[in-house]
């Protein structure tokens, strides 16, 4: 099997690019070798690697930052993913597209399914939910995955924080009033493996007859306040810590440029049903993430 890994470097890329090895023969590629704001050369990129299934884990992921920037957020998350299905198309071969919880607006108070209408509130959603139509009006053999609140063991995004928060601060107030369902990225690449490794005979049929739009993400829901608590008491370096206190806090307090979908936790249920697994509970997964026995 040929893979083409787009976006290798980010937190998703990096845990795919390990994963899909076993596979067969992968290109893995990220900025400044593709750029997805420059249509002609990634067309010949594809067409000269001729892969079975192109991984697309790019994605231009500054929520509040896209509101200033919005032609971008819209050029690599909402019209490159169209580009890549017609390319893969073309070449009869498999897309695997990540999207984001963030395409619903918040509303509802209980998990989100696939059949729901999404009316993102930000930018960042509206680009991600752009993409996702044009991957579906572009695509024959495709899979959109959308997922939540994704975080890695390496530098950067909301575990990182909290860790380094919690050395730095002893009071920490964190949003209550934000849930969703976490994800780490390792248990959401490895999935991704496991599903391409199942239909490594015939992968473009494989694909094909299981087409369409699922939710994969961390079992069960969590709001932030909750989150950081886990993650403080699963903390393998807790006598680091030099924080007293963690306190709920609201949304409104922490203005942003772009706005939260309130509630935005995922209903998995449509994957496991097609492909006969499913994440574990997000608790369990940051665990394993942390390191704690």
């Amino acid at each position: 099997m040929k893979i083409l890994l787009l976006g290798k470097n980010g937190q998703l890329g990096w845990e795919l690019h390990r994963a899909l090895q076993p596979l067969g023969e992968v290109t893995a590629l990220d900025y400044p070798e593709i750029n997805l704001t420059d249509f002609k050369p990634v067309r010949e990129i594809i067409r000269n690697f001729r892969p079975d299934v192109v991984v697309n884990a790019t994605a231009y992921t500054a929520v509040d930052q896209a509101e200033s920037q919005p032609e971008l957020a819209r050029k690599i998350n909402g019209e490159a993913p169209g580009l890549l299905a017609e390319e893969v198309r073309l070449l009869h071969a498999g897309l695997i597209h990540f999207s984001t919880d963030y395409v619903f607006d918040g509303t509802k108070n209980y998990p989100y399914v696939e059949s729901d209408q999404p009316n993102p509130v930000n930018e960042y959603g509206k680009s991600k939910w752009e993409g996702e139509k044009a991957v579906q009006q572009a695509g024959e053999a495709y899979l959109i995955f959308r997922t939540s609140w994704v975080y890695s063991d390496r530098v950067g995004g909301f575990v990182n924080k909290v860790l380094q928060w919690a050395r730095q601060q002893q009071t920490l107030r964190i949003v209550d009033d934000q849930v969703a369902s976490p994800t780490w990225c390792r248990m959401l690449a490895e999935a991704s493996a496991q599903l391409l490794a199942a239909g490594k005979s015939d992968l473009f049929s494989y694909v094909q007859d299981k087409e369409g739009v699922y939710h994969l993400a961390g079992s069960g829901a969590a709001s932030r306040y909750e989150w950081a608590q886990k993650i403080l008491e699963l903390d393998p370096k807790r006598d680091e810590q030099v924080v007293k206190e963690l306190l709920p806090a609201r949304t409104e307090e922490f203005p942003t440029p772009a706005a939260r979908p309130l509630y935005s936790a995922l209903n998995c249920n449509h994957f496991t049903q097609t492909f006969g697994f499913c994440l574990p509970e997000w608790e369990f997964a940051l665990k394993l993430a942390l390191g704690s026995n």
